[in-house]
C-alpha cells in the first residue's frame, strides 16, 4: 500500500485526483491533501509518505520547494501539470513521471503501477536527487536541455547531451552512442528523443538515426548520402531529409562562426 499526498492549489484538481485514485488505484492510500507547499511540509513532518502528487506551478510558490522534504522522506514524486510544452520537455528529459491535466484515468493507473513496481529499485537517493535538481534548474533557467536521463534495466544514467554522438533506432529501442565509447539501449522510440533534444544541435538525418551536429565531420554524396562523424562512423542520410539537413548544416555553421 502506497501512502500518498496530493499537493495542488486548485480545489477541483485536488478533489478530482482524489476521486480518481479512490476509484482506480486501490493500492494508494491518501494520507493528506495540501493546498500549498507549507501544508504539504506539515503533513510530511508527521506522516510516512511514499508518494507525492505535486502540482508544479502554484501562485506565489513553486512545487520544487517541496523537493527537499520529499527526498528526506524518500518519497517518489509524480508531477501534475497543465499543458506547458517547455515543462513537459524538461520532465521527459529527466525520465520523471508526470500527469497532464485534466488527468486521464489510464495514464494515472500506469504512473501508479510504475511507482509500485520500481519503488524499491531506485539505485540511490543521490541519483533521484540529481534528476529532480536537473529538472528544477532547467525550468528555472528556461534554457535548452543540458542533461538527459536514460533509463536502462533497473536503473538509469544521467548524460550530458554534449556527450551524445548519435542515436540509432533498433525496433522499439533507441541506442545512444556516447563519446566515451559507451552504448546505452533505452526502451523508447527515437521520436521521443527527437522531441526532447535541442533542435539547433541534433538532427534526424534518417528514420533510424539522430546525430549531434557537434560531431559532424563531413557530409558526402559521392557514394550515397553519408554523414561522416568525428568518431569515424558514417551514417546514411535519407534523400527525403537531405535538403533539410543541408539547410541545417548551413544555419549551424553560421551560428557557430558568429560566436
Amino acid at each position: 500500500m502506497l501512502k500518498a499526498i496530493i499537493v495542488d492549489d486548485e480545489e477541483f484538481a485536488r478533489s478530482s485526483l482524489f476521486f480518481l485514485l479512490q476509484q482506480n488505484c486501490p493500492n494508494v492510500e491518501i494520507t493528506g491533501i495540501a493546498r500549498s507547499v507549507a501544508e504539504a511540509k506539515e503533513i510530511l513532518d508527521h506522516h510516512t509518505i511514499n508518494l507525492i502528487f505535486l502540482d508544479i506551478a502554484m501562485p506565489g510558490e513553486n512545487g520544487f520547494e517541496l523537493i527537499a522534504h520529499a527526498q528526506l522522506n524518500k518519497a517518489m514524486v509524480i508531477f501534475t501539470t497543465a499543458y506547458d510544452q517547455y515543462a513537459l520537455k524538461a520532465i521527459k528529459a529527466n525520465a520523471l513521471d508526470y500527469l497532464l491535466k485534466p488527468i486521464d484515468i489510464e495514464e494515472l493507473v500506469i504512473a501508479v503501477d510504475k511507482v509500485t513496481a520500481y519503488f524499491n529499485l531506485r539505485e540511490t537517493n543521490v541519483e533521484h536527487d540529481d534528476r529532480i535538481n536537473n529538472l528544477a534548474t532547467t525550468l528555472n533557467s528556461r534554457l535548452e536541455i543540458k542533461k538527459i536521463t536514460l533509463p536502462f534495466g533497473q536503473g538509469f544514467k544521467i548524460v550530458d547531451i554534449d556527450d551524445i554522438i548519435h542515436i540509432e533506432a533498433d525496433s522499439n529501442y533507441s541506442i545512444f552512442h556516447l563519446n566515451n565509447h559507451d552504448k546505452i539501449a533505452v526502451s523508447k522510440v527515437l521520436r521521443e528523443f527527437e522531441e526532447i533534444l535541442p533542435t539547433d544541435q541534433f538532427f534526424r538525418i534518417h528514420k533510424s538515426s539522430i546525430i549531434n551536429l557537434n560531431y559532424l565531420k563531413e557530409y558526402n554524396s559521392k557514394n550515397g548520402l553519408l554523414a561522416l562523424l568525428k568518431n569515424g562512423e558514417s551514417i546514411n542520410v535519407s534523400r527525403r531529409r537531405a535538403s533539410d539537413f543541408f539547410e541545417k548544416i548551413k544555419s549551424y555553421t553560421k551560428a557557430h562562426s558568429d560566436k
